[in-house]
């Protein structure tokens, strides 16, 4: 695949990441009449990496997240050169749907997003449960190594075929299940920052986290993952013979 569909590929599984995750929190999470809550967004973040998994996995690979574009080049499995244009790729469609979700949301005669946001990821009084800078950052460090870990052993030739995109879903959800009372789950650089643009203030404040802590967990998940399915050399047919003299 060209570059440009490689790209093309990332930024529209991006944006359909953004626009159904972040979409489900803004327009559903507390919906009076069924809200679908913490497990429901938590859902909705796995079935868009699902869905996209099987939809661009065989064109672009559907990293989808810088953190795991990284993670992907530490584990040996992507090259330097691409990582650039993949992060900028995601961004762009995580802006574009973050975009597209605030023209939506502003149709609702009370809706304002000093007050009811675009799913930002925060710390601290941003913290859907006040957790601290100091929790946010581990948790969206180890929180990305295992994605990354989860994401490297289900795509393995060793692993069993055609179900790559179903661990990687249901680890999402787990994730998202787990942070989303820390950070609201970011994971993501590109997920954070297409929110954080639209919303402005705090959110770009404390932007630099959700690119700090995801990307060292991705790429510590990259090294680790390397290490540990790394296959042995080949031993030889028999052992402890001498070679025939010629």
């Amino acid at each position: 695949m060209t570059m440009v569909r490689r790209t093309s590929a990332e930024f529209l599984g991006t944006f359909w990441l953004v626009f159904g995750g972040c979409g489900s929190a803004v327009f559903a999470a507390a919906f009076p009449q069924g809200g679908i809550g913490l497990l429901g967004v938590s859902l909705a973040f796995g079935l868009t990496v699902l869905t996209m998994a099987y939809s661009i996995g065989h064109i672009s690979g559907c990293h989808l997240n810088p953190a795991v574009t990284l993670g992907l080049w530490a584990g040996g499995r992507f090259p330097a050169r691409d990582i650039l244009p993949y992060a900028l790729a995601q961004v762009v469609g995580a802006l574009a749907a973050a975009i597209c979700l605030y023209a939506i949301a502003t149709g609702k005669f009370d809706y304002s997003l000093a007050t009811n946001g675009l799913a930002a990821n925060g710390y601290g009084v941003n913290s859907p449960g006040q957790y601290a800078m100091v929790s946010g950052l581990v948790a969206e460090a180890v929180l990305t190594f295992f994605f990354v870990l989860v994401i490297l052993g289900s795509t393995d030739r060793r692993a069993p075929a055609g179900f790559a995109p179903i661990a990687i879903g249901l680890a999402l959800t787990l994730i998202h299940l787990i942070s989303i009372p820390i950070t609201n789950t970011s994971v993501n650089p590109a997920r954070s920052t297409g929110p954080a643009l639209v919303v402005g203030g705090w959110a770009l404040q404390q932007l630099w986290l959700f690119w700090v802590a995801p990307l060292l967990g991705g790429v510590a998940g990259g090294l680790a993952y390397k290490v540990l399915a790394e296959e042995a050399p080949p031993r030889p047919a028999i052992t402890g013979e001498a070679k025939p003299s010629t």
